[in-house]
C-alpha cells in the first residue's frame, strides 16, 4: 500500500540530499587521540602492528598535540612507557616520570586548547604487566591498588591533566580517585571512567605499543565478553562514585553495550576504538581488500551512531583532517 507514495530513495538522490538528511555526523571535536610516549627515545619508534602509530619522543608528542589543536581534535589521551619498572609501578608516581612529564610538556605546548587526559593504570609501569599490585598468590590486590591509583591521580592532576582515565577496572577506583582529587585541591579535574572495559583478544597491538610485560591475562578484573547486563551495573557504580564521563572499551565488538550505556547514561559517553580494531582495518587496506578512507570513516561513524559522544581512535588527527576538507 505504501508504494509509490513512499520512496525512501528520494532522500538518497544526491550527495547534498544525503548530507541534509544524515541522522549522525562526525566532527573533529568528537575525536580523542590516544598517544604513547616512551622514556629514553631520541627519535619516534614505529609500532609494527599499528602502521602509522609511534612511540613518541617529547618533541614528537608536542608536535602531535599541536597538530591535534590545529585540526580541531577534542582531546588527547596519554600513555607512558617507562625505562624502569618494578612490582608496584612506582615510576607512575614520580613527578618527572615519563607520563607526568609528558602531561606537563603537552600542557605547556597547547595549554587549554586541547583536553589533556592521562591514563591512570599500572600496567605500563609494573614488571609483571598487570593493572595493579599482586598479593602473595599472584592475584591482583584490589584495595592495595586503589591506594596507588589515588596517588597517581593526584600526580597527573598536578602535572596539568584536565581529565583522568582510570582504566584498571578495580572495584571502587572512581570513589578513591575522586576523594584523592578533592582532598588535594584538584576539585576541577574530571574523571573519565573506563566503566565497561572488557577482556578482549583485540588488545594485542596495544601491548606492543606499551612494551607490556604481561604473562597470563586480566580476566579477574576486566569484564567477561559474554556479559551485557553487568555493564550497566559497572556504569551505575562509577556514576554513583563520581564519574564525570564513562567509557565502553572496546568499541566495535561491543556496539550493543555502547548503545545500552548511551541509553541510560546522564553523562557523556566515550568509546575506545582499540588497537586490534585499528590494526585489522589497516591490514585489510594494505592488502587492497577494502577502501582505507571509507572503512575508517564508516567504522568511527558506526561507533558514533551506536551512541558515543566521543570516540578514542588512533585515526583522530587523520580523520579530523578529512572532516575539515569536506
Amino acid at each position: 500500500m505504501s508504494f509509490p507514495n513512499h520512496r525512501p530513495r528520494r532522500l538518497r538522490t544526491t550527495p547534498a540530499m544525503r548530507r541534509l538528511t544524515a541522522e549522525n555526523r562526525l566532527a573533529p571535536a568528537d575525536l580523542i587521540l590516544p598517544a604513547f610516549i616512551r622514556e629514553g627515545l631520541t627519535v619516534p619508534s614505529p609500532i609494527s602492528s599499528m602502521p602509522g602509530v609511534v612511540q613518541h619522543t617529547t618533541d614528537s608528542l608536542k608536535r602531535a598535540a599541536a597538530e591535534a589543536v590545529e585540526l580541531g581534535v577534542g582531546g588527547i589521551m596519554l600513555f607512558g612507557v617507562p625505562a624502569v619498572r618494578d612490582a608496584r609501578g612506582t615510576a607512575s608516581l614520580e613527578p618527572d616520570g615519563v607520563l607526568n612529564k609528558a602531561i606537563r610538556d603537552v600542557k605547556a605546548e597547547v595549554g587549554d586548547n586541547l583536553v589533556i587526559m592521562g591514563d591512570v593504570c599500572l600496567d605500563e609501569f609494573t614488571d609483571h604487566g598487570h593493572c595493579g599490585v599482586l598479593d602473595a598468590d599472584g592475584y591482583v590486590d584490589n584495595d592495595a591498588t586503589l591506594e596507588i591509583y589515588g596517588q597517581m591521580a593526584v600526580a597527573q592532576a598536578e602535572a596539568g591533566a584536565h581529565v583522568l582515565g582510570p582504566s584498571g577496572m578495580m572495584d571502587g577506583q572512581i570513589a578513591v580517585i575522586r576523594q584523592a582529587l578533592e582532598e588535594s585541591g584538584n576539585k576541577n579535574t574530571a574523571v573519565l571512567a573506563y566503566a565497561a572495559k572488557y577482556a578482549s583478544a583485540f588488545y594485542g597491538p596495544f601491548r606492543e605499543a606499551v612494551d607490556s610485560q604481561l604473562t597470563g591475562d586480566r580476566r579477574t578484573y576486566q569484564m567477561d565478553a559474554a556479559n551485557r547486563r553487568e555493564a550497566i551495573l559497572e556504569v551505575e557504580l562509577d556514576l554513583e562514585e563520581g564519574a564525570d564521563m564513562v567509557m565502553v572499551k572496546p568499541a566495535m565488538s561491543y556496539l550493543d553495550i555502547l548503545a545500552d550505556v548511551a541509553a541510560m547514561s546522564p553523562v557523556p559517553v566515550s568509546a575506545y576504538q582499540i588497537s586490534g580494531e585499528y590494526a585489522m582495518i589497516e591490514a585489510a587496506a594494505a592488502n587492497g581488500w577494502i577502501d582505507r578512507r571509507g572503512a575508517i570513516t564508516e567504522s568511527v561513524l558506526g561507533i558514533k551512531r551506536a551512541g558515543a559522544d566521543t570516540v578514542l581512535t588512533y585515526w583522530a588527527s587523520e580523520l579530523a583532517g578529512w572532516l575539515k576538507e569536506s
